[in-house]
């Protein structure tokens, strides 16, 4: 943590790049820590800006565009408005949310490039880049496919091999050929601009590895082993019609490299936002900046970024950067090709009202010094477990005890016990844990801080048994309730940087129209005596295990979809089987007799299909590319001993063969010619 004390603080978290919706990995990994932070901040009253916004330039997106056969600006217009309202209703507290595309972040990027070219800080070299003569234009790595040097799997792309995992360059490949017109590329002689980063070496090293051993030991460890191995000019421009053009005469053709962009999309956003003062936030000594990014953006935002705003001048650069770990799912990296992800705006539209379980379970298990596994097995547990037997337990037996015997007033605290006391000291005492794993960025650790506010309270009520001391010591029950109390206002406090929408019910059983600033969570009383209580109402309610199974067998099945449609382009090819391997699959020739939508779904459809030997249903991902309508009839082929299991509670016996091409059509496998229903296919 820097020792400072700053006027403002400038938080920014990593652009998502709008080819895809928001999954949970993006969440635990950026934007719950960053907003967890900024709320703190909020609520401790320091000046604070929170930038955000969606990276909409590079490749993938045209080749997103080019699969879906519409313009890029067409998918990043759609990824980003899904991307913004499924933020703004988890409750990601931006105080901008812009892109990339706007006149605003082109006219910004493009003015940050002409000072540096002005002033010669770029090296301009030509060289040769591989060029489609199909297409009539040049190649970026991922439109390049060919034989991996290192497996010979025959459909590697120019920068990585999806099936041994074998980072590569276009150079390496065995037969290259290009993607879009399956032509042979040829090298062509272009020229670009390089930023010098060997130049900046010396004052990165110092900056970094002296001035900021502070830093997550992730953070400053993958800086050590960028620094020590030797920095390299990287490339700024290239050739590609999608982007922000290169303002130079005679660039034509070329954009900004999407990392020399997207950052500078955080100057951009703040300046949308504040036109006239954008300056104090990014060039005023007193401005501490902090970058929330995960693992793989570290390089970026801890070099490249700081030796751009070096090169230009006048800009501060990140006091710290805390990247987290990656988060798998169910035991397995999330993978959006595989459709292996629990999607967020998936997640809003099937749990509603619980947006905090899911912010609760991911800062629980947050990656925050290694990889973390989220199952929702442990979602459901954290739920049940946690927040309603732990926290709403708590507060529902305060609030609703203090209406049966004092009509939902607070009580008056009379002579306080020595065991009184020590409970009620625990407020003042969570505020400076909680702050200090706040301000070094361990929530999991301030997280447990906060609960644990209600774990005493919890404690507290069943060692003192006021249901059972009213008839005794009424008196004593008036001081038990008060600290109850207390102990629940507090919690509006301790609670309000993770659990948003909770601590907003909380006060309203509290009858707490205005929050109470983070201050207040050194004072030992809250509420005042006879302050009058809402009625109580539930905070959270279990999660059954019906509900977390089914998202299971969404999970899987979604994913066995993924597979099944994808091609050999887009999945490495399995590894060799035996001929017995082979005759253990039962692929049948069978009719499919009716079809119909799976209810609150919009993928799967259940097909009855006579197999010739029995009439069974099987569930498939398939109606985004048939309607229920034009299947009955259909002759097709399944693997008919697939184990059965169960899919959104219909048992599915089988699996429908489907192909897919490149552009992502799919297509029934059906034989040639009609067939008697049970034909083995062999």
């Amino acid at each position: 943590m820097s020792k400072k004390e700053y006027k403002r603080h400038l938080v920014t978290s990593a652009l998502p790049y709008a080819n895809g919706p928001i999954h949970i990995g993006h969440l635990a990994g950026v934007y719950i820590p960053a907003d967890i932070y900024v709320r703190y901040l909020r609520l401790a009253g320091k000046d604070v800006c929170f930038i955000g916004g969606s990276d909409e330039h590079g490749v993938p997106i045209t080749i997103k565009a080019r699969q879906q056969g519409v313009t890029p600006q067409e998918i990043v217009d759609t990824y980003h408005k899904l991307i913004e309202e499924s933020f703004e209703k988890l409750g990601i507290s931006f105080d901008i949310y812009s892109r990339t595309t706007s006149e605003i972040h082109h006219k910004t990027a493009s003015d940050f490039f002409k000072k540096l070219y002005a002033e010669g800080k770029f090296i301009e070299k030509e060289t040769e880049q591989f060029y489609d003569p199909g297409t009539g234009t040049f190649l970026a790595d991922r439109y390049i496919v060919g034989t991996c040097p290192r497996c010979d799997h025959d459909h590697a792309y120019g920068d990585q091999c999806e099936k041994c995992g074998s980072t590569l360059s276009a150079e390496e490949l065995i037969n290259p050929r290009s993607s879009l017109s399956g032509e042979v590329p040829e090298k062509k002689k272009t020229t670009h601009w390089y930023l010098p980063l060997d130049q900046y070496e010396p004052w990165l090293k110092t900056w970094i590895l002296e001035t900021h051993k502070e830093w997550k030991p992730n953070v400053y460890g993958q800086c050590k082993s960028w620094l020590d191995n030797g920095l390299q000019p990287r490339a700024v421009s290239r050739d590609l019609d999608w982007g922000v053009p290169v303002p130079v005469e005679g660039a034509d053709g070329k954009v900004l490299y999407v990392w020399f962009d997207a950052p500078i999309g955080y100057i951009s956003n703040t300046i949308e936002l504040f036109p006239d003062t954008w300056e104090t936030w990014w060039k005023d000594e007193d401005t501490r900046l902090v970058h929330f990014i995960g693992k793989d953006n570290i390089v970026f935002h801890c070099i490249v970024f700081p030796s751009m705003l070096k090169a230009h001048g006048g800009y501060i650069v990140p006091d710290n950067v805390p990247a987290n770990e990656f988060l798998n799912l169910e035991g397995d990296k999330i993978s959006t090709s595989k459709n292996w992800a629990v999607w967020l705006h998936e997640y809003l539209e099937e749990f509603p009202g619980k947006e905090d379980v899911l912010r609760y379970t991911l800062c629980a298990t947050m990656p925050e010094t290694k990889d973390n596994d989220f199952t929702w097995k442990d979602f459901q547990a954290r739920n049940n477990n946690e927040l309603v037997a732990v926290l709403g337990n708590f507060v529902n037996r305060a609030v609703v005890l203090t209406h049966k015997y004092y009509d939902g007033k607070v009580p008056t605290c009379n002579t306080l016990t020595a065991y009184d006391k020590e409970i009620i000291s625990h407020i003042p005492k969570t505020l400076q844990s909680l702050e200090s794993h706040l301000e070094h960025f361990h929530f999991r650790e301030a997280l447990k801080d906060a609960m644990n506010l209600a774990r005493l309270g919890n404690k507290y009520l069943a060692d003192t048994e006021p249901w059972k001391a009213i008839k005794t010591d009424p008196e004593r029950v008036k001081t038990i309730l008060c600290i109850s109390l207390q102990l629940c206002a507090a919690l509006t406090i301790a609670l309000d940087p993770f659990l948003p929408f909770t601590t907003k019910k909380l006060r309203n059983i509290l009858n707490m129209p205005t929050p109470l600033p983070w201050a207040d969570l050194s004072k030992e009383q809250l509420l005042a005596t006879e302050h009058q209580l809402n009625e109580p109402t539930l905070l959270f309610e279990k999660i059954e295990d019906a509900t977390v199974q089914a998202q299971v067998d969404k999970l899987r099945n979604c994913c066995e979809t993924a597979a099944s449609a994808s091609t050999s382009a887009l999945i490495p090819a399995f590894e060799e089987c035996t001929f017995d391997d082979f005759t253990k699959m039962d692929i049948r020739v069978a009719t499919i007799q009716t079809a119909e939508r799976v209810p609150k779904t919009d993928k799967l459809l259940k097909l009855t299909i006579d197999t010739g030997l029995d009439t069974r249903v099987i569930v498939s991902g398939i109606a985004e590319h048939y309607s229920p309508e034009e299947l009955p009839g259909r002759q097709i082929c399944i693997l008919a001993n697939l184990k059965p299991r169960k899919i959104r509670g219909i048992e599915s016996k089988g699996m429908i063969l489907m192909a897919q091409d490149g552009d992502g059509n799919m297509s029934l496998v059906s034989p040639a010619k009609e067939m008697k229903n049970g034909s083995v296919v062999n």
